[in-house]
């Protein structure tokens, strides 16, 4: 089977851990080869070095080195570099990069000053860390540098009306998420094209999947990237999504304060609208109602626990999805 994701960090990261664990487990998927399209829509530069944060996230969680209390950068990490720049007064302070994180950027870095792609630095990666032998293929949703812009309210020199926009990691790791967002500009959007292979990932996959990734500033960007959304309502594969929210609310993160800067409810109703030209299939916890309301068409919906509290539990879920999945495209055939 070929399955292709859309993914963002934490979240899709560990989902798609659980995914693996899943086909690991399963006769019947054998074989598989799984295609991650990852959100480069987060990108920021920082210390002249290049930072793909939701790209690392996948990589180190894929690749078996990631620090799992955060979530996110590498295990058994040490900080020197990040407390001389400390001393150097070398800013910002806000964004803190382990020393074995620093060589992943310098790498990135290095490469794309020579005039490599985004896609084929995050090959070379990809070896390192061994994607590859699992079966997976990690792509940028793009080889166009694009950075994700926060605007909110300007009360400098208490100022009333005015507006700033700063870059969504300022927005989210600094202030975390608690500067009420007025909207997100994605610079460099406009004039993206997909990276190599995507588009084919989609149009030939068997079974399209979006784990319980932000549907804003992850989802949301990768479908941004002009003909990403096309080729998603174009796809004869079932696309089945995972709600990011558990009663209501993002386990982790901030996907509720996103959601309501673009005036979308914190709902499984309200992010399934966001996918709902495409969407076939649609997991919600069972803490959640049963979504109603949705515009477009409407998703099939299932009911199970989506807290990723285990690897196992994550492909629990994951491979609720794939077995929604199959029953959408075994009812597809039928018809």
């Amino acid at each position: 089977m070929r399955i292709t994701t859309l993914a963002g960090g934490v979240g899709g990261a560990r989902f798609l851990r659980g995914l693996l664990h899943h086909v690991r487990r399963s006769t019947d998927l054998q074989g598989t080869r799984l295609t991650v399209i990852g959100n480069t829509g987060d990108d920021i530069t920082l210390f002249g070095l290049r930072v793909c944060p939701d790209i690392d996230t996948l990589l180190y969680t894929l690749g078996g080195g990631v620090h799992e209390g955060q979530g996110w950068g590498r295990a058994d990490e040490t900080h020197e570099v990040a407390g001389e720049l400390a001393q150097l007064g070398a800013t910002p302070s806000w964004f803190t990069l382990g020393d074995r994180d620093f060589a992943t950027h310098i790498y990135r870095s290095q490469l794309l000053g020579q005039g490599m792609p985004l896609s084929a630095v995050i090959t070379l990666l990809s070896r390192r860390w061994g994607l590859d032998a699992q079966g997976v293929s990690l792509l940028p949703m793009t080889d166009t540098p694009v950075e994700t812009h926060v605007v909110v309210a300007d009360t400098a020199g208490g100022a009333e009306g005015g507006r700033r926009a700063i870059h969504f990691q300022e927005w989210w790791v600094r202030h975390q998420a608690r500067l009420p967002a007025e909207r997100f500009v994605v610079a460099g959007l406009d004039r993206a094209t997909p990276a190599p292979g995507v588009l084919d990932a989609i149009r030939t996959a068997d079974l399209l999947l979006l784990p319980p990734s932000n549907p804003v500033v992850s989802i949301g960007i990768i479908l941004g990237v002009p003909g990403v959304r096309d080729a998603m309502r174009g796809t004869t594969a079932p696309v089945v999504g995972v709600s990011p929210l558990v009663a209501g609310r993002p386990v982790r993160g901030y996907a509720d304060a996103c959601l309501a800067a673009i005036g979308v409810e914190s709902t499984s109703s309200g992010v399934a609208g966001l996918y709902a030209d495409f969407l076939d299939g649609w997991l919600v916890d069972e803490a959640d109602p049963m979504p109603s309301g949705i515009r477009g068409r409407a998703p099939q919906v299932a009911h199970r626990p989506l807290l990723m509290s285990s690897v196992d539990a994550a492909a629990d879920i994951a491979g609720a999805a794939v077995e929604l999945g199959v029953a959408l495209r075994a009812r597809d055939r039928s018809v």
